[in-house]
């Protein structure tokens, strides 16, 4: 707990580039941050009118801050990263370590072996990785092993106990997997320049162990040893097939990571891929909690050092969707044209998808988040002071002003309520007239809403642009309900949305899931009307057709429908079951026009 005011602290911090801490009154650590000029950035925490509910919360809690200084703005940035996962803070994103992640071995020692591992140990050895999946470790250890013949054993193959005879060859060697180092029948040299090809092999460079094979090839080949010449070419083509793969970009292209962030309301999604002599070696996707209204720039540096550092990358050259902060060492790129922006556009696909994949994971495991991130969503996309939780949709339908019907449906929490829809026969209107039919249907509505005390919907969608938007207006006036419900309308012609005294609309992205709901809502709508409609007319033509018969009145059709329940069994019936409902001289008249 400090003694000294928050507004004295906030004087005394210096204008350099550094990383500041805020504490609560019981010294517990709640944010770590970091600025290009500490007392700019902190003040504006006090200073500004904060619309997001969490950043306003911490401002309230911080009791003291803290600061450290560093030379420049990337220092900051690493100083930031290093803290974070080290103090985790309640408000700053999650970062997770890699504790759990696979790494290819290259062990220290005559004779290396090479295996997967989870352990680093500091030992000498050579570790490539981490890799986001056990399944790349052992692909490619198999495409190495396929290709090069290796020990396996974990005997000490020194000069001395080898020169003893100490060791025999076993079965891996007859089977032509290893080519017998512990009976020295094969060279420390030999079994080194192996090695060194199969470290090209990790990091993406086919080049030297082609080009090798290659003359291996030619030389065999040249002795008339055409059957070993096979064995060679085999590897060649097993190395170039995996090449082929791998290679999905400009070969030109060498040792580049590429970042590219995708976010929401909650998360925010990071791919990283890396490359090497023109292929991707490593694609990595990072899912952020985001805890405060984090900027994009801000997720992305953060994300950036702590992948490089996860995975030990050493490119000198970062791709980037636009400029942020980086170590001073690092080219960093923003493309716009070319293969450059392909690979780019690439990563930012891989976010996608990991980000959609993420959403039917959670759609499944976790039914209440996934609504609970969508409500947040419709809420920022479509303006509103609160969470559509409760929306209804309101379509009209008519047949050239025939049989005007209209319908609403209900969803709450995104989701059909089927058991709330309600159909509403145009009672007030003459011929085809949208605007008025909608008023009418709109008052009649929220007027029973009110009569009988039942919540009204945080939004309503109106089918239609700005006219049918305009008479819904005037029924919400009449109620006194304006401005106490949301309302917008949804033209068909280009989706967009109007607003109430709104002249330009709203054009949401075609695949927001905002975008989605309201179309399922209108979609629904139109459904369930054009249902009724078609009932209507179905029924009336069936009660013209018997009604068409001398003697069968309105009556008499209804009666007929109801104990037959179609047309079709009016006509299959015999005189004695026609009789037993209308008499035999009705029955008479109706079996003879059908007959």
């Amino acid at each position: 707990m400090s003694d000294l005011p928050i507004e004295i602290q906030l004087k005394t911090l210096p204008k350099s580039p550094g990383v500041y801490q805020f504490y609560d009154d019981e010294g517990q650590i709640l944010y770590i941050g970091k600025a290009k000029d500490l007392r700019k950035r902190v003040m504006s925490y006090f200073t500004k009118n904060h619309e997001y509910g969490k950043t306003r919360i911490l401002v309230k809690k911080i009791d003291s801050i803290r600061h450290i200084v560093v030379a420049t703005e990337s220092d900051a940035l690493l100083l930031e990263n290093n803290l974070i996962k080290k103090y985790r803070p309640r408000y700053n994103v999650l970062l997770k370590d890699d504790k759990s992640y696979p790494w290819i071995c290259i062990k220290k020692e005559r004779f290396p072996r090479i295996f997967p591992t989870r352990k680093l140990i500091k030992d000498g050895s050579e570790y490539f990785g981490p890799y986001t999946s056990m399944y790349t470790v052992k692909t490619l250890l198999e495409l190495i092993r396929s290709v090069y013949p290796l020990r396996t054993c974990n005997f000490d193959l020194s000069e001395e106990k080898i020169l003893a005879g100490k060791y025999k060859v076993c079965l891996e060697y007859h089977l032509g997997n290893c080519k017998g180092p512990c009976e020295g029948l094969q060279s420390s040299e030999d079994y080194n320049r192996q090695v060194m090809e199969i470290r090209d092999i990790i990091k993406g460079n086919f080049k030297s162990s082609l080009q090798y094979f290659k003359n291996q090839m030619k030389l065999l080949a040249d002795e008339m040893k055409f059957e070993e010449a096979q064995q060679i070419k085999d590897k060649v083509d097993v190395l170039e097939n995996y090449q082929v793969k791998t290679t999905i970009v400009n070969p030109k292209i060498n040792n580049v990571d590429v970042f590219s962030i995708i976010t929401d309301d909650s998360f925010a999604y990071v791919n990283f891929l890396q490359l090497s002599h023109g292929s991707i070696i490593r694609s990595h996707t990072m899912e952020i909690k985001k805890k405060l209204d984090e900027r994009d720039e801000d997720l992305l540096q953060l994300a950036m050092v702590e992948i490089r550092q996860r995975f030990n990358s050493e490119s000198r050259e970062i791709y980037l969707p636009f400029k942020v902060v980086a170590e001073p060492h690092l080219k960093v790129t923003v493309p716009k044209l070319g293969d450059k922006r392909k690979i780019l556009d690439l990563s930012i696909r891989n976010a996608k998808y990991f980000r959609q994949e993420r959403f039917k994971q959670t759609k499944i495991l976790d039914p209440d988040r996934h609504t609970n991130r969508i409500m947040a969503q419709m809420k920022i996309d479509i303006r509103l002071s609160q969470e559509p939780r409760h929306i209804e949709c309101f379509d009209n339908s008519n047949m050239q002003g025939s049989y005007p019907v209209a319908a609403c449906v209900v969803f709450k929490n995104g989701k059909p309520s089927k058991k709330e829809y309600r159909h509403f026969n145009i009672k007030t209107v003459d011929g085809p007239d949208d605007f008025a039919s909608m008023e009418e249907v709109v008052y009649r509505r929220y007027k029973r809403l009110l009569e009988e005390q039942k919540p009204l919907p945080q939004l309503i969608v109106i089918d239609g642009g700005k006219g049918q938007l305009s008479s819904a207006l005037k029924s919400l006036d009449i109620l006194g309900l304006r401005g106490k419900i949301a309302i917008v309308g949804i033209a068909k012609r280009l989706e967009e949305i109007y607003f109430p005294e709104d002249p330009i609309p709203l054009y949401l992205d075609k695949k927001s899931e905002s975008l989605k709901i309201i179309q399922q809502l209108r979609n629904e709508a139109h459904r369930f009307g054009i249902t009724l409609h078609r009932n209507k007319r179905s029924k009336a033509a069936i009660g013209s057709e018997l009604k068409s018969i001398d003697g069968i009145g309105e009556k008499t059709a209804q009666e007929l429908l109801k104990k037959f329940k179609s047309v079709k069994r009016i006509k299959e019936a015999s005189i004695k079951d026609l009789a037993n409902v209308v008499g035999i001289a009705k029955a008479k008249r109706i079996y003879e026009t059908f007959h």
